[in-house]
């Protein structure tokens, strides 16, 4: 049934919308527990990042269309666990601290590098794993599909840094309310259209191989190129959260009772 090109995207869009409801839950549970909740989060999650890298290793060469679904779950599981991380306060960076006021554009940015560094290095590290296991490999969607996480991530985090209109801080746990102060609410800067032209171009890109991979009849790669173009869509639709009137946390309002004090911008 998965295999399916129809089916398949319709799976990825449920993966991102329910797994992204489980972090939240998780992190804003452990927010309502004692003070080392986050941390047995993220310890008792290990077998998540295990399980992950054990799928990618047994998928390098199986570049069947169950290969290929493999992959990309065996990369969303690496993807999750390192989140969860993030969210709950164990790999984020050196820096704890509001920003400081008065600091000048080249200060403010290194100060909120360091409220990230440790999580951008894990991920990094992860990156350059991936590519080197992936070297020659039959199947290398789990490379690819870190890869598109990997660098919306990085435009998101920066856009929100540079300035955007909408900028939802409700869903921010505990661990990581200070982050909200790096954040900048206003005109989008020129960034932001280069940042959704590059993702729009990867979604051209993975359905012009998608239907090259129709032509040839490839169905592993069908099944790829289709998770490949549903996930980077769904990155670009993020993007455009930040400057649409639409309260797109609703999506995952049903895992999180609404906050008695709201902090979202509007």
């Amino acid at each position: 049934m998965f295999e399916t090109p129809w089916i398949a995207a319709l799976a990825a869009l449920f993966l991102w919308w329910f797994a992204t409801g489980i972090l939240l839950w998780r992190v804003h549970a452990a927010d309502r527990g004692g003070p080392d909740q986050h941390v047995w989060s993220v310890v008792l999650s290990l077998p998540l990042f295990a399980a992950g890298a054990l799928g990618v290793n047994a998928t390098l060469a199986d570049s069947s269309p169950q290969g290929v679904w493999f992959a990309f779950l065996s990369a969303m599981a690496l993807w999750g666990w390192i989140e969860l991380a993030f969210l709950s306060g164990v790999i984020t960076g050196p820096n704890t601290k509001p920003c400081p006021t008065g600091l000048d554009p080249a200060e403010r940015f290194w100060s909120a590098f360091r409220t990230v560094a440790w999580h951008e290095f894990v991920l990094a590290a992860v990156v350059v794993v991936l590519i080197l296991s992936s070297l020659g490999a039959a199947n290398a969607f789990a490379l690819w599909t870190f890869l598109v996480l990997f660098a919306a991530r990085i435009s998101a985090k920066l856009n929100l840094f540079l300035g955007v209109p909408r900028i939802n801080t409700d869903f921010l746990p505990k661990p990581l309310a200070h982050l909200s102060s790096y954040f900048r609410q206003g005109p989008v800067s020129g960034f932001f259209p280069l940042s959704v032209t590059l993702l729009a171009l990867a979604v051209g890109c993975f359905l012009e191989r998608l239907w090259r991979a129709h032509q040839a009849a490839d169905q592993g790669a069908i099944i790829g190129f289709t998770l490949l173009s549903m996930l980077t869509a769904l990155a670009l639709l993020e993007h455009w959260f930040m400057v649409w009137r639409v309260r797109d946390d609703k999506l995952w309002r049903w895992m999180i009772p609404a906050p008695t004090n709201t902090k979202r911008k509007t």
